[in-house]
C-alpha cells in the first residue's frame, strides 16, 4: 500500500495539489498546511472530501496518523480557520472586484478547464468506478460464511489484529453498499457501541464495536487474549 498520498488542498483563496506521507500525524500535517493556507495550526480544522467531493469527515485527532483516516489519491483536504477574529483575508477581499463569470453550459464546452481534464482522464466523479451502479450484494457470499456469535479476528491497522465476537451480518444504512460484519471487540479498539446514525444494530460498550467488510474477518478458535498469559508476554 502506498505510503504517500496525493491530495488537493483548498482553503479561502487557496487551491493546491500536494503530496503527504500517511505516516505523519495530523498535528504535523497542520504544521505543513499552515504556510500553504495561511491558517494557524492551532485554529485549523481539516475536512476530508472524496474524489466525488462528498464530505467524508474531519481529521480531528491530532495524535492520529494521516493513514488512520480513509484518505486516498486525489481526495481533497479543505482547511477552515476556526478563529472568529481571523485577519487572513483582510487584504485579499475581492468582493468589490468585477468578477469573470461563465455559464455552466459554456464552461462545459471549454477544453482547457479542470472539468475537461477530469473527464478526459476519467478522474473523480467522471471515473468508471464512480459511475458504476451501487452493488447492494457486494460481499454477500463472504458474509454468508460468517456465523453470528462466532469468535473472530479482524485485520487491524499496521498488521495488528483485533479479536471479538460477530454480532451482526448484513447491510448497514449510512455506510457503503453491500454487506458488513458487526464485531463486538474484547477491548475498546472500535469506533462506537453498535449504533450507526442513531440506528442500533447490536449492543456493545462504547468504543467496543465496529462494522467491517467480511474479507477482513476470520472466524474460528480466537479466544480472548489474557494479557497475563505467559505465552502472550513472549510474543
Amino acid at each position: 500500500m502506498p505510503s504517500v498520498v496525493t491530495v488537493f488542498v483548498t482553503s479561502e483563496g487557496v487551491s493546491s495539489e500536494r503530496r503527504f506521507d500517511k505516516g505523519i500525524t495530523i498535528a504535523t500535517l497542520k504544521e505543513r498546511l499552515e504556510p500553504i493556507t495561511g491558517v494557524p495550526a492551532s485554529t485549523m480544522k481539516i475536512n476530508l472530501y472524496s474524489q466525488t467531493d462528498v464530505l467524508m469527515g474531519n481529521l480531528s485527532e491530532d495524535e492520529r496518523m494521516l493513514g488512520f483516516y480513509p484518505v486516498a489519491d486525489f481526495m481533497r483536504l479543505d482547511v477552515v480557520d476556526l478563529n472568529p477574529y481571523k485577519t487572513k483575508n483582510l487584504y485579499t477581499d475581492v468582493s468589490a472586484v468585477e468578477k469573470f463569470e461563465i455559464t455552466d453550459q459554456d464552461y462545459s464546452k471549454r477544453s482547457d478547464s479542470v472539468r475537461a481534464f477530469m473527464k478526459q482522464n476519467k478522474m473523480g466523479k467522471y471515473s468508471d468506478e464512480a459511475n458504476k451502479p451501487p452493488d447492494h450484494d457486494l460481499y454477500a457470499n463472504e458474509a454468508s460464511q460468517i456465523p453470528l456469535d462466532s469468535r473472530c479476528e479482524v485485520d487491524g491497522e499496521y498488521g495488528v489484529a483485533k479479536r471479538g465476537v460477530v454480532r451482526f451480518v448484513g447491510r448497514v444504512e449510512g455506510l457503503k453498499p453491500g454487506f458488513f460484519i458487526g464485531v463486538e471487540y474484547d477491548e475498546p479498539v472500535g469506533k462506537h457501541d453498535g449504533t450507526v446514525k442513531d440506528v442500533p444494530y447490536f449492543k456493545a460498550k462504547p468504543k467496543h464495536a465496529s462494522f467491517v467488510r467480511p474479507d477482513k474477518v476470520r472466524v474460528g478458535d480466537y479466544p480472548e487474549i489474557d494479557i497475563m498469559d505467559e505465552d502472550f508476554d513472549e510474543m
